[in-house]
């Protein structure tokens, strides 16, 4: 049947200026990259943001010890799941230090019941670092265990930004994922590189983009154009425009 999803719904209390909680059904803490497009400099999502988790639905606690140092606690349901079938069953943390001007860096960790009825271990870090006025370097990291066969993922990707002007910025997302066999079957790698221009006018943003993936053990199910030959290889080109209001 016909249905709808709200993305996030929640309320947020600051108890005092270091300590605030948070209780609804919110978008993960987990990643570099979001499910807002108007959030993302890049349009095209990369391999990490795809494998999830995307939503966490639950509680959590923030206390800052200083504008540098700040410590999330959380309790949680199971991942991706839009009902509370197996109630708090996943427990979070994220720590977020602030080394230097510019540079924010967040380790975060999730272990509990996925969509799939595994118990995963997630460790993942989401890093940026504003150079200057021009230049911005991000960088996502993360490991994800699953089952007792530790099926999961390891991947990387790293995102240069050059802002030419205010209004005009280039970026490269590039990328490699490396996705663990199951029940000791061998892995299976994906490389890939994304390069974005943001072209902004007030709330709207142009996003020309240029994809190319290349999967040397097949595993993402790559077509040629006759939609049934397999292919290591595969490239796109979109033009995206974003609203944000």
């Amino acid at each position: 049947g016909e249905s709808f999803h709200i993305q996030n719904l929640y309320v947020n209390y600051a108890f005092t200026e270091k300590f605030s909680m948070t209780a609804g059904f919110m978008g993960t803490f987990i990643g570099y990259e979001v499910i807002s497009p108007a959030a993302n400099f890049n349009y095209s999502t990369s391999y990490l943001f795809g494998a999830g988790p995307f939503q966490n639905a639950g509680v959590k606690g923030t206390y800052a010890f200083s504008e540098k140092v700040s410590l999330m606690l959380g309790l949680f349901n199971e991942w991706n799941t839009y009902s509370a079938s197996r109630g708090v069953s996943s427990v979070g943390a994220q720590l977020m230090v602030s080394p230097v001007e510019g540079w924010t860096a967040y380790i975060n960790g999730l272990h509990g019941l996925d969509a799939y009825g595994n118990y995963s271990t997630i460790v993942d870090l989401t890093t940026a670092y504003q150079v200057d006025e021009k230049i911005k370097i991000g960088l996502n990291a993360a490991n994800l265990s699953a089952g007792d066969d530790k099926v999961g993922y390891t991947g990387v990707a790293l995102y240069p930004q050059y802002a030419f002007t205010p209004s005009v910025g280039l970026g490269i997302r590039a990328e490699y994922m490396n996705f663990k066999g199951i029940s000791g079957a061998p892995d299976a790698s994906v490389l890939s590189g994304t390069l974005s221009a943001n072209i902004k006018a007030g709330g709207l943003t142009f996003i020309p983009e240029i994809r190319f993936d290349n999967d040397k053990d097949l595993s993402q199910g790559f077509l040629k154009s006759d939609g049934i030959t397999a292919t290591k290889s595969a490239s796109q080109f979109s033009l995206a425009a974003v609203y944000a209001f």
